[in-house]
């Protein structure tokens, strides 16, 4: 079970977008990376293309920004009570594996 998932608020703590929080769009668990919404962007330079079954005739090349990927350990999970960035503890519940904050002791989802 991972960590942290999609849709999970984190701080990143270390890089060039330190301090920063954001939303995670895609977790990467073999390469042990993640995307985080509006965090870590990069230049990508695209070449138009055409394509059929759409609107226009051509998708629109140039230099295109999107997210970069983040290593899971330059970013921490925050904590639903007090949004502090906390570590996460998997706990077995009744069979079932549940996320827990370690700051606060509550569950995660």
């Amino acid at each position: 079970m991972p960590r942290i998932r999609r849709d999970d608020q984190v701080k990143v703590i270390a890089g060039k977008d330190r301090g920063k929080t954001g939303r995670v769009l895609r977790v990467e668990p073999k390469r042990n990376r993640l995307y985080v919404e509006g965090l870590n962007i990069v230049k990508r330079h695209t070449k138009p293309r055409s394509l059929r079954d759409t609107q226009r005739a051509q998708e629109i090349g140039g230099i295109v920004e999107r997210e970069g990927p983040i290593h899971i350990s330059n970013v921490m999970l925050l904590d639903p009570d007090s949004n502090q960035p906390t570590r996460v503890q998997v706990k077995r519940d009744s069979g079932r594996r549940v996320r827990v904050a370690k700051r606060s002791g509550k569950e995660i989802d």
